[in-house]
């Protein structure tokens, strides 16, 4: 029979989707990846970071975040402010030239490119002619000057982009004012750097990586006089009072001359060498008074490979020593503070603080943006407590949403993720528990006493994981009792429980055998970690007091925390199990591997064979495909030649061969699930545990609690009570129970707190299996079959993460639950629930970008990250209500350049049905202001 579609009721439908639904990628979070190139605007007060990848990123007060990207796939070399304009320019790697503005429209700045540019030689002439190698942004805000490869200098009217022919600055006009005896045999080869005199900007310095300086004359187009310096020039810094001259060289000496007009100066006034007489780096910047400041310049032969910015004051010398290559520095004026970007953190030191050079807790001076390695993230909405620890930086709103990340060095950061900026609140480290090699009590930013040269370690950036069975696999919080479980790469679950005060105890350990004494079976992977027998003084926060150790010791797949059981599931490649912390024992333990399955048990070093056994299965699925397709020919040719009328009354669906139960970790536990539900009967709901696979079998066992009274005595029991195996065997990546309105069941101690209502338990329930390739929704107790939603059939994606969202539209209280997927192709979908039909579908990710799909995650109310980078997050929204978006204005005036922000977030106003607005608004004066963001981060 035919289905014919209600036009009325179809419009009806899809205006209720325009009310709840609508995809916006909203702000980008993080450290950018790969940085290459840093700006800063003393006017605007802003900092640019240019990316390898394109990218240019602008940064000010908390919030005011502006994010541009190249159509050239370049890497960005360098990046000017037009002084005491809105405008800046980019130089990438390709020799093009890009100008961009900050254009206010509707009461909100956008960052646009509004023209490019690439310098063209004479015909014939070679490519060095016209490669720039130095920009100047004089202080007009009219014109570029260009320095070359070649040695020459074009100066370019902007924002037009016309050069100017008749100011160019050729090699041969300056050569011809030089002695000959200077010039020699060689040539001056490229421009390395261009200085404007700070008190005259019609003079300009050109600086010549052969050692040469000119001080030019812009209006007479003539040299004023020739400084001739004879090592290979890296930097050139000009004092303030515009007659002394600091350069720097590639023998890691600086020198210093004196702009007196008297042609040519041949030697300088003084000339330094800091670390000896020994051969040593270049010194590649300088920064000169009242600090000294210089990157580089270190003993070649002992410390050639450190990462070094020396800072010289009165008769204080201090080498601050990086962990990664130096990009750039700055400092603010006065100084007040040094700005450094390295390749993996932006680190700000604090050059006024009162006795800075002698403080050994250097981690109160710095600050820094780093890059975190993500081994998983986290993401609780609405939690209704603070988290202080001593490390709380952000507001104090009455409910946070809160991003937690976990690290490969066994480290989970908090950060505020309820506005525009994420704030860091916490960092908890794991390390602690165990046995390593590093010491806890380690200070990495202590020197030794009497060392030279006198180096101190900055920023918090680590290249080396202690060991690597400590990373950070899966986190569940607890926001309502602040119980926390983190689990991690060695098959460790960690229980945690928030307290304000420090303690010291130790960490009771329980080790659960997850293949029961199977014999045949060895484990060639990784060990498992050492505990540590002592106590371990704990600071206030998060602290560990049980902990379970899975043999084998191979890595956490999932984890579920129910904190009104006081119990902790946990699942492995091999099986899974569930322990109670309150009376600290294991209650149970299913091994789930199949006797087939040796991948299981080779461990993440062990490799080789799993590469040829996954060829010949994919091989055989291949074979075994090409016979169903010879036997079902005729029923395809069929399907071939459905007329048009007919298309509603079915899509066309792809066969999907049935997966063999021989395939490699069928046993792995994706997702695990408590309920409180119809399990045994339809007339007494009970607690219980679900337990999905890769397999696509679904495992479901009765709890026996104790009431509150008897919890501390009686023993939890467990049983088996169902168990279902999906037909195609397809991986289960997530369990929901929904009542009997059709609603997902609260989260535990979520009704406790007046935060949602109480399930519906008159009705049958009913177990939503989401699987890689369909959506099966299942009646409770009998667990038979009701209805299913097939995609990989349809649209051939299979669902990579999904979640639980809730929806409701800006006029109207009401909230409907749906359900959140994104596929392998990097589509996202929303389900409604119960009926589990497909509303909207949105393009998200590349399907290319495996690690960004791989690490998405949903908020409770239609928000969600995902990894753009190793350490930048992308933020989107599902939802018309809840959108977490920037909006920026930049108002440059006469006298000062104003900088303000309005951040909107819709929610849902608590005493009325119109949704509010939230609107908060800085204006800023002030630098310690504009740079508050990235100090705080």
């Amino acid at each position: 029979m035919k289905r014919f579609r209600r036009h009325g009721h179809e419009s009806q439908r899809d205006k209720h989707k325009q009310d709840l639904y609508q995809f916006n990628k909203t702000v980008e979070h993080g450290f950018p990846h790969q940085p290459s190139a840093l700006g800063f605007s003393p006017s605007l007060q802003l900092l640019a970071i240019g990316t390898r990848s394109g990218a240019i990123k602008l940064y000010g007060a908390p919030g005011v975040e502006f994010m541009g990207l190249h159509d050239e796939n370049a890497a960005v070399t360098q990046v000017h402010f037009l002084p005491n304009q809105v405008e800046l320019v980019t130089l990438l790697d390709d020799n093009s030239l890009h100008m961009w503005t900050l254009r206010a429209h509707n009461s909100m700045s956008e960052l646009l490119e509004i023209g490019r540019f690439t310098l063209s030689g004479p015909p014939g002439a070679p490519p060095s002619v016209t490669r720039v190698t130095a920009v100047l942004a004089h202080s007009s805000g009219e014109l570029l000057l260009l320095g070359t490869e070649g040695g020459h200098v074009f100066v370019v009217e902007v924002p037009g982009f016309r050069e100017l022919e008749e100011n160019n600055i050729s090699v041969e006009d300056v050569q011809n004012r030089i002695p000959e005896d200077y010039v020699g045999r060689r040539n001056l080869e490229c421009v390395e750097t261009l200085h404007e005199n700070p008190l005259n900007p019609r003079q300009v310095l050109i600086g010549y990586s052969r050692g040469l300086m000119v001080l030019w004359d812009l209006d007479r187009q003539r040299p004023i006089q020739h400084f001739l310096g004879t090592q290979q020039l890296e930097s050139v810094w000009w004092m303030e009072d515009g007659e002394n001259i600091l350069s720097s060289h590639s023998d890691g000496s600086y020198c210093q001359w004196t702009v007196t007009g008297e042609d040519p100066q041949t030697e300088p006034e003084k000339q330094e060498m800091p670390y000896g007489s020994f051969p040593c780096k270049a010194i590649s910047k300088v920064i000169h008074p009242p600090f000294l400041i210089f990157s580089g310049g270190m003993p070649r032969a002992s410390y050639g490979d450190r990462h070094c910015i020396s800072v010289i004051h009165s008769k204080t010398h201090e080498a601050l020593d990086f962990t990664s290559r130096i990009i750039d520095f700055f400092v603010i004026r006065e100084p007040s503070a040094l700005v450094v970007l390295v390749e993996e953190e932006l680190v700000v030191v604090d050059l006024q603080s009162d006795g800075w050079q002698q403080n050994t807790h250097y981690s109160k001076k710095v600050q820094t943006i780093r890059t975190h390695k993500y081994r998983n993230i986290k993401l609780r909405s609405h939690v209704p407590w603070p988290i202080n620890g001593g490390q709380n930086l952000a507001p104090d709103p009455p409910q946070r949403d809160l991003l937690l990340t976990g690290h490969e060095d066994g480290t989970v950061r908090f950060w505020d993720a309820s506005g525009v900026c994420l704030y860091p609140m916490y960092k908890l480290s794991t390390a602690g528990v165990f046995l390593t090699d590093a010491d806890p009590n380690d200070n990495m930013n202590q020197g030794s006493e009497g060392e030279w040269p006198p180096f101190r370690k900055v920023g918090c950036f680590d290249p080396y994981s202690d060991d690597p069975r400590l990373g950070i696999q899966k986190i569940h919080l607890c926001k309502y009792s602040g119980y926390l479980t983190v689990a991690g790469t060695a098959g460790q679950i960690l229980v945690l429980e928030l307290n304000d005060e420090a303690a010291e105890q130790t960490v009771e350990a329980t080790v659960v055998d997850l293949l029961q004494g199977q014999e045949g079976f060895r484990w060639k992977g990784q060990a498992r970690l050492d505990v540590r027998e002592e106590p371990v003084l704990f600071p206030p926060g998060f602290q560990p007091f049980a902990l379970v150790q899975c043999q084998p010791p191979a890595v956490v797949t999932a984890i579920a925390l129910h904190s009104e059981w006081k119990l902790v599931a946990f699942g492995t490649s091999h099986g899974f199990g569930f322990y109670d912390y309150h009376q600290r024992n294991n209650i149970l333990v299913k091994c789930t591997l199949n006797p087939s399955d040796q991948m299981a048990l080779e461990g993440p070093l062990s490799r080789v064979k799993s590469i040829k056994k996954s060829l010949r299965q994919s091989f055989r699925r291949i074979r075994r495909s090409r016979v169903s397709m010879r036997k079902h020919h005729t029923n395809n040719a069929l399907l071939r030649v459905v007329t048009l009328q007919e298309i509603n009354l079915a899509p066309v669906q792809r066969k999907i061969e049935a997966r063999s139960s021989d395939d490699s970790f069928t046993g792995l536990v994706r997702t695990l699930y408590f309920a409180d539900t119809f399990v045994s009967d339809s007339s007494h709901s009970t607690p219980s545990l679900w337990a999905g696979t890769n397999g696509g079998a679904v495992f479901a066992y009765v709890l026996r609690v104790p009431s509150l009274e008897r919890r501390a005595e009686d023993p939890v029991v467990a049983h088996a009570a169902k168990e279902i195996q999906l037909m195609h065997r397809a991986p289960v990546v997530g369990l929901v129970v929904l009542d009997g309105k059709g609603a997902p069941l609260p989260e535990p101690l979520e009704v406790a707190h007046d935060l949602a209502r109480s399930p519906e338990m008159h009705g049958s329930h009913h177990l939503l299996v989401v699987s890689e390739e369909q959506f099966k929704l299942f009646t409770l107790p009998k667990v038979s079959s009701k209805s299913k939603l097939k995609l990989t059939a349809v649209d051939g994606s299979r669902v990579r993460r999904v979640g639980v969202a809730w929806f409701g539209s800006r006029t109207d209280e009401q909230l409907e639950s749906s359900l959140v997927v994104l596929t392998n192709q990097g589509e996202l979908h929303v389900i409604s629930l119960p009926s589990i039909k497909m509303m909207v579908h949105y393009p998200c990710i590349r399907r290319e970008d495996v690690s960004g799909i791989a690490s998405c995650v949903f908020t409770k109310y239609g928000q969600g990250f995902y990894l753009i980078s190793p350490s930048e997050f992308e933020r989107f929204s599902l939802s018309t209500r809840w959108v977490v978006e920037p909006h920026c204005l930049v108002e440059p005036s006469s006298e000062l350049v104003i900088l303000s922000f309005v951040l909107v977030i819709r929610q849902t106003a608590t005493d009325q049905s119109q949704s509010s607005i939230l609107k908060l608004e800085v204006d800023l004066v002030h630098w310690k202001a504009a740079f508050h963001y990235i100090i705080l981060i």
